[in-house]
């Protein structure tokens, strides 16, 4: 079999994923603890009476929930400086609410994670035509893209780590894209409370893949408010411009002297404000910051957000080339979330690992087709922790 020289992670990595069969009761290394794996409960219903279930997880002192519908992370816990808990990530507590109001919260994105322009795209002579669901453009994979399916879940604990294992078929035409495309998706709490996602796909035929994950964080915990004081540090000395339907340019325009400019750790507000075409565009940052450190054979550290009031941090290191910088613009304060408090711009961040957007449109971009063959593989790791 033939590996995608942009989807390869290390053969290292590559073990992991084949071993995420295992369920039962574990020993945790090291310890003589006893490690349960997931916990499963109702959610709710769909409209069409399809059951949605809720998996909880815990280790390391994070704890995550996980829904069967869109594999949404709907609540993510971890302590202060105080040892106190919050749900970070923001949500709702039913399932009638994802269904009517959600902004994507905590879904798993496919096939294709962000924009493409006109909902259009050419790959080997023929030209395919996307659901278009965003103005003139298609956005995270259609009208009915990876975060509205229900997925297939196998829960596991083993070495310590405890984790789920989501699955899911895309049939060839699925939302107009090409090829039948078997995805796989591991989300894995480590002993240390490390959050990681495994991402995999095959297709049956030439086809463009981006998956990533729209978890929105508050690390004051959600509901708290803005998140504008949080502090942001991004390993990025580029970004990709917009025009007007937030579709790059194609240009990667240097960060420098730009409110874009997050190499020294500043407050995310710090320049939301300004009158840059580009946060005009975007009502706010909604954009691609091109990664310094590119696709990598293993997640590397390339990010940091700092709460100052709570002291929590959140690391990010990934595979992918870049990240889409999202500060909940859009949201406007319509409905409310777990909390019952309602959520307002700036409420939250997103930092969305990724290939660029629009890039089966863009041949200076890194490519995202995937074909009969080969592999794709994507790993991105949140770490958690706090400062005094």
């Amino acid at each position: 079999m033939t590996t995608s020289r942009r989807t390869v992670i290390a053969a290292a990595a590559a073990g992991l994923a084949a071993s995420m069969t295992t369920t039962g009761t574990a020993r945790a290394a090291g310890t003589g603890a006893e490690l349960r794996p997931p916990s499963r409960e109702p959610f709710g219903q769909l409209p069409d009476g399809t059951r949605v279930d809720r998996w909880t997880l815990a280790a390391g002192g994070t704890r995550l929930g996980v829904l069967s519908y869109g594999g949404i992370v709907q609540s993510l816990e971890v302590p202060d400086r105080r040892g106190r808990y919050a749900n970070i990530s923001l949500g709702f507590g039913n399932v009638g609410d994802y269904v009517t109001h959600s902004p994507y919260f905590g879904a798993l994105i496919g096939r294709y994670g962000n924009r493409i322009a006109e909902g259009r795209f050419t790959l080997d002579g023929e030209t395919y035509q996307l659901p278009v669901n965003d103005g003139p453009n298609s956005l995270h994979g259609g009208d009915k893209g990876f975060d509205k399916l229900i997925w297939d879940v196998e829960p596991w604990a083993r070495g310590g780590e405890t984790g789920l294992t989501l699955s899911l078929t895309s049939p060839d035409g699925d939302m107009g894209y090409p090829g039948t495309l078997r995805v796989r998706v591991d989300y894995i709490l480590t002993r240390t409370g490390a959050f990681r996602i495994v991402y995999e796909a095959t297709t049956t035929a030439p086809t463009v893949v981006n998956l990533t994950n729209h978890t929105y964080f508050n690390l004051s915990g959600e509901g708290s408010g803005s998140v504008y004081d949080h502090e942001l540090q991004l390993d990025a000395s580029r970004f990709t411009p917009v025009g007007e339907t937030l579709i790059p340019t194609g240009e990667l325009a240097r960060v420098a002297g730009t409110p874009f400019d997050f190499r020294r750790a500043k407050p995310i507000g710090e320049d939301i404000r300004e009158a840059h075409q580009q946060v005009l565009y975007g009502q706010g940052f909604d954009h691609n910051f091109v990664l310094d450190k590119g696709i990598t054979p293993r997640p590397e550290n390339a990010m940091k957000v700092t709460d100052p009031a709570s002291g929590r941090t959140l690391r990010i290191a990934t595979t992918e080339p870049g990240v889409q910088l999202y500060t909940g613009n859009f949201l406007d304060g319509s409905f409310a979330g777990t909390s019952k408090r309602v959520y307002r711009q700036g409420d939250a961040f997103c930092l969305e690992t990724q290939h660029f957007p629009d890039s089966p449109n863009q041949p200076d971009f890194p490519s995202t087709v995937l074909r009969p063959g080969e592999r794709y593989r994507s790993e991105t790791v949140h770490t958690f922790g706090t400062t005094r």
